[in-house]
């Protein structure tokens, strides 16, 4: 790594910081440049031009079986773990990305500690696709003590018109709670987590380069694509805190921001759902 880590005190504001922690998200506007995000962009599609691709997309919807030919999705469903697959383009990229000094400058000071590396994903969002229902992050990745925190990056502007996120403010403190049934017509996804009576879903409206940052339990998600030529990609990581002594199986290697493989016990006993332990993935 070349880039310099800055010192938290000058990465985020002392307004920002109580902001996420009354909220459970922050968005850092433009942390990455414009043509940092075509080069993200044309190497996935590079990727994808011949469709999904064996060990990497996803090739189920959590919600129906097998791709509808029909889907937008069929051709581009998501992709799990890139940064894992250092044969392809996208391996290199990724991990370089999930790995990004600007990134953990800022987890650093929303956790207040040394964040570690546990998950990418690349959403492909053509015009057309379900979005995804409202859910929480850490119901997936389990960790304990503490949470997950995820960085979602708009490689696309991403906003009502073609899908993009929803965060419901003051959900960061709530409990994981066992989701309901999505609606399979507007969502590729099976869980969804109702918001309490009093809290709404906020559209968070983002330009390329952008980057959401929100912890393992703030419910969010994302409407359908409804526009006609607009694409919603994005890239997105998952950490958690160095501290955490448990995070589920499916998350390894984790990695220190230096590249370092570190070991966390494997997450045990029953989730929110009793014996239920979610085998999906978050996003």
């Amino acid at each position: 790594m070349t880039q310099v880590l800055e010192s938290t005190s000058s990465v985020l504001s002392k307004q920002e910081i109580e902001a996420f922690r009354h909220d459970g998200f922050h968005v850092a506007r433009g942390l990455f440049t414009s043509a940092e995000m075509e080069s993200v962009r044309e190497t996935f599609m590079c990727q994808a031009k011949d469709g999904p691709v064996p060990g990497l997309s996803e090739t189920r919807h959590h919600s129906g079986g097998e791709y509808d030919a029909s889907d937008p999705l069929h051709f581009y469903p998501r992709m799990m773990h890139p940064h894992k697959h250092s044969d392809k383009p996208v391996g290199p990229l990724s991990m370089k990305y999930l790995l990004d000094r600007r990134v953990e400058a800022v987890l650093r000071a929303l956790l207040d500690e040394e964040p570690v590396a546990a998950q990418t994903m690349f959403y492909f969002k053509p015009p057309g696709a379900r979005g995804q229902a409202l859910h929480q992050d850490n119901f997936y990745l389990r960790v304990k003590p503490g949470t997950c925190m995820a960085a979602w990056t708009a490689i696309d502007d991403a906003d009502e018109g073609n899908g993009g996120m929803m965060c419901v403010p003051g959900t960061g403190e709530m409990d994981i709670v066992c989701p309901e049934k999505a609606d399979p017509s507007k969502f590729f996804t099976a869980e969804y987590v109702h918001p309490p009576a009093n809290k709404q879903p906020r559209n968070i409206r983002l330009k390329s380069g952008d980057v959401l940052f929100f912890n393992g339990s703030v419910i969010h998600g994302s409407s359908p694509n409804t526009s006609k030529d607009r694409f919603r990609r994005s890239f997105i990581c998952h950490y958690v805190p160095m501290s955490c002594v448990e995070v589920s199986g499916g998350y390894r290697p984790l990695l220190t921001f230096d590249g370092r493989d570190i070991s966390k016990q494997e997450a045990i006993g029953g989730g929110p759902c009793g014996t239920l332990i979610a085998s999906t993935s978050p996003h």
